[in-house]
């Protein structure tokens, strides 16, 4: 009798760690979509979004000449229809768009065309470098994306800014090893740094305009 409820007590206990394991593990909830649209809506926030979708049988041949576009990677339909969905999203939710910064590279460019963003301003420190530029450079503009995260927008405004995979990853670190094509992390400015509000794919726009 002692011996079952020794079992028994031994399967509890390895169902608890089990579970504790399990709750370790999981991923951490999201940001409620209401208080991310109220949170939106209010301002001072600053959203980095990777470009939209493009065509994975394309590379850049010419890097050095933004002009030529027939040699970049450009936005997909799918690319395009969701950048559209994504400003008809912060718009319906009533989200004020500042500053709107992008990468020379036309996929970036593109990406905040098509979200019918104004003051779109291109510039060199959102733009992917690789191998064509220094790692003194690459590390540059690291730094200043860096330094463009920590400046809130005025006016209760929120600043946009659309750049690349190899950007993120350099400013924000391993833990944006997995950003994917449209996905927008938010930010807000806050003594002198910044801090993560929410990871947002672009096709969860709509939802997070409908949240009221």
């Amino acid at each position: 009798m002692m011996f079952g409820i020794s079992k028994s007590a031994g399967l509890v206990a390895a169902f608890a760690t089990l579970m504790t394991a399990l709750m370790m593990s999981a991923p951490a909830a999201r940001a409620d979509d209401k208080d991310l649209a109220q949170a939106l809506r209010a301002g001072g926030l600053v959203l980095v979004v990777r470009h939209g979708a493009t065509f994975p049988d394309q590379a850049d041949t010419d890097p050095l000449n933004f002009d030529n576009i027939a040699a970049q990677r450009n936005l997909n339909d799918k690319g395009k229809a969701l950048a559209k969905s994504f400003g008809d999203a912060l718009r319906q939710a009533g989200v004020p768009v500042g500053k709107v910064y992008t990468s020379k590279y036309n996929r970036a460019y593109e990406t905040a065309v098509i979200a019918g963003f104004p003051n779109i301003e291109k510039i060199t420190d959102l733009t992917e470098g690789g191998l064509i530029v220094s790692p003194n450079e690459n590390n540059r503009r690291a730094d200043a994306f860096r330094k463009m995260l920590a400046v809130a927008p005025k006016d209760h405004t929120n600043t946009i800014l659309i750049t690349h995979q190899p950007n993120i990853i350099a400013a924000l670190g391993k833990d944006w090893f997995d950003v994917k094509e449209g996905e927008a992390s938010i930010f807000r400015p806050a003594d002198g740094g910044y801090k993560l509000v929410a990871r947002i794919q672009m096709d969860e726009w709509p939802r997070i305009a409908a949240a009221k």
